[in-house]
């Protein structure tokens, strides 16, 4: 597993390892967040038997080839990845090496050492200016407003190309705003809490007329556990690569708003509130569809808002002592 240090990777291992399955995973505790967190995620893996991990940089392709010879995976889940809508805008090319460049040499990991499956990390970022809701994996992807957007559509084309070419089954997960425990301090429920704590003010982009799709992580983590066994098969005749695409969210956008009011209740404390017009590389709303996921992998979402946004907050509370 890649990016297992990081929010996605630490839950879905952590999962994988309370169902008796043996998990290697890959990070490179880089420091687009506090690497702190990532370390402390690192120390409760490590408490497994299971788990073991190994720090590499996924643009190293010698080191990549090396490592896929060497364990031979039988299945991947990429979920490493330069994160981040608005850090894109100002630093593309980390961007094009960790989310390229490094998803290439994991693909020519895969062709090469016999594996059975490969799930990697997409982004509801690729629906970019579609207005057509809730968004579908039959919507058109080809307008990306920003370019960590552009990078993940990337990933679906290279993804499909080596599927229909050397037969690697391949799952694509266009992942919802996920949040929960351990999440990363710069998505939107985290910054939030932060600032309502430190008496800084939270800043809300459209004047917070803003709706997504906030899905839980474990209704995420349940899953990619679902799925890891479950290799689309394609056609013999090779007309069909085998390659599938999902939507992976809540399917129930969430106000903005009422998500602040939520942690301004949890915490006790009242935001102070800064209105901003758009940033650039933004969208308005997000809606899943997750019909075909439904039908799959039997996956309903089940935690309700109010019930992540509690947990988040009783995990940040002890996290940082509050």
């Amino acid at each position: 597993m890649t990016g297992a240090a990081g929010f996605i990777g630490f839950h879905t291992a952590r999962r994988l390892l309370d169902e008796g399955r043996r998990v290697i995973g890959l990070d490179n505790l880089n420091r687009y967040y506090d690497p702190a967190l990532k370390h402390a995620r690192l120390d409760i893996l490590r408490q497994h038997p299971r788990f073991s991990f190994i720090q590499i940089d996924l643009g190293d392709r010698s080191a990549v080839a090396g490592l896929f010879a060497k364990h031979r995976f039988a299945r991947v889940i990429h979920l490493a990845a330069q994160a981040g809508v608005r850090h894109s805008i100002d630093h593309p090319h980390a961007y094009v090496d960790a989310n390229v460049a490094g998803f290439l040499n994991v693909l020519e990991g895969c062709r090469h050492h016999g594996c059975g499956h490969l799930i990697y990390a997409s982004s509801s970022s690729v629906y970019g200016a579609n207005t057509e809701l809730p968004f579908s994996t039959r919507h058109r992807t080809d307008s990306p407003i920003s370019f960590y957007a552009a990078t993940k559509k990337a990933n679906e084309l290279m993804a499909h190309s080596y599927s229909h070419l050397y037969r690697v089954p391949v799952t694509g997960l266009r992942f919802f705003t996920i949040y929960g425990p351990w999440g990363r301090p710069d998505m939107a429920i985290f910054l939030f809490a932060d600032a309502i704590v430190k008496g800084k003010p939270i800043k809300l982009f459209n004047h917070g007329r803003m709706q997504r799709d906030f899905t839980y992580i474990d209704d995420v983590t349940r899953v990619i556990s679902r799925l890891i066994d479950c290799a689309p098969e394609g056609r013999a005749d090779a007309a069909a690569a085998p390659a599938k695409l999902y939507n992976v969210g809540n399917n129930r956008p969430e106000a903005l708003m009422h998500v602040v009011s939520l942690l301004e209740k949890e915490l006790g404390r009242t935001a102070d509130k800064e209105m901003l017009p758009m940033q650039p590389g933004d969208v308005p709303e997000t809606f899943a569809d997750v019909g075909d996921l439904m039908r799959d992998a039997g996956f309903s979402p089940s935690t309700p808002i109010e019930t992540g946004v509690r947990n988040f907050v009783r995990w940040y509370r002890d996290h940082y002592e509050i």
